[in-house]
């Protein structure tokens, strides 16, 4: 369990640190960086794959084509996610970049009330009022919406909710979806390239290697967290979730200097509270179930 709770925690902790690597691509457009960590993720899982001897599951893609137009809805959900962060980070939006996955359990809640039925208990209504109430302080402290921390929720949670329902785990998936997209990505890569636009291509040295480490720098923190989840229980990998926005909450504020007032804090505090009370009532019923059940 305590190697379970280190590759778990490590992996939270490099996806946290995620805005330092993206922020030094901040002269790559943010589509081509998204397309370029396609490109060299593929190569990289295929390179795992590989080693691992790990080809098995393409029978069942082979068995299942329906599987490929669910994945496809996935990886275009991924993209967007993927596409959103990094223009926050490089637009100076870490901080509402963080707020999003602050965010995510708590849609995670309202797309399993809406989506599969599930039947909300008191403490997750509770929750999700706290989260409602600090979205709706900051609508009315900055006159709309926090699109990118809603859009950044919405789209990982759908995204979750897919996966979790998926027949292939998750390096496999991963895989899939960037395959998918390979031939898009592959393609716009060649036509900027030939306009002499490519990144790669013209940037220097410490650009390229940047992108290049785009493809382990995705793949391995998703190996160490499937690796640490199958040994550790889901109510402690649920607390542990909240170490990368965390981690980039601080960076955006210590490091990037962005602006937290006042106004937004209590935003923030009030969205805290929510996954107080979320993950307090979730160890809570976990604990009564465990006594139950001896």
């Amino acid at each position: 369990m305590r190697k379970g709770i280190l590759l778990a925690g490590a992996a939270y902790t490099i996806w946290g640190l995620f805005p330092l690597y993206f922020k030094a691509l901040h002269s790559v457009p943010s589509l081509e960086i998204l397309l370029s960590r396609m490109l060299w993720s593929l190569l990289f899982l295929v390179i795992v794959l590989s080693l691992r001897r790990q080809w098995d599951w393409l029978a069942i893609v082979r068995r299942q084509p329906k599987l490929i137009a669910s994945f496809a809805v996935s990886a275009l959900l991924l993209s967007a996610n993927w596409f959103i962060y990094i223009w926050a980070v490089n637009d100076g939006r870490v901080i509402d970049a963080s707020l999003g996955y602050f965010m995510t359990p708590l849609v995670n809640i309202l797309i399993g009330s809406i989506l599969l039925k599930e039947r909300l208990r008191l403490g997750q209504w509770v929750a999700i009022s706290f989260a409602a109430f600090g979205v709706a302080w900051m609508t009315f402290q900055t006159g709309h919406l926090p699109w990118i921390g809603l859009s950044l929720a919405g789209t990982f949670g759908t995204y979750g909710l897919l996966r979790k329902t998926a027949a292939l785990g998750a390096l496999e998936g991963l895989s899939l979806e960037t395959a998918i997209f390979f031939p898009f990505a592959f393609g716009y890569l060649t036509w900027l390239t030939m306009h002499g636009q490519n990144a790669l291509i013209t940037s220097g040295t410490d650009i390229k290697v940047l992108l290049a480490l785009s493809g382990p720098i995705t793949a391995i923190p998703l190996l160490m967290f499937a690796a640490g989840a199958r040994r550790i229980p889901m109510t402690t990998l649920g607390l542990l979730q909240y170490i990368a926005p965390f981690v980039q909450l601080m960076l955006g504020v210590w490091i990037f200097n962005e602006t937290l007032d006042a106004h937004r804090l209590i935003g923030f505090v009030a969205i805290w509270v929510a996954l107080i009370v979320y993950s307090g009532e979730g160890l809570w019923v976990n604990f009564k179930q465990v006594k139950i059940s001896q």
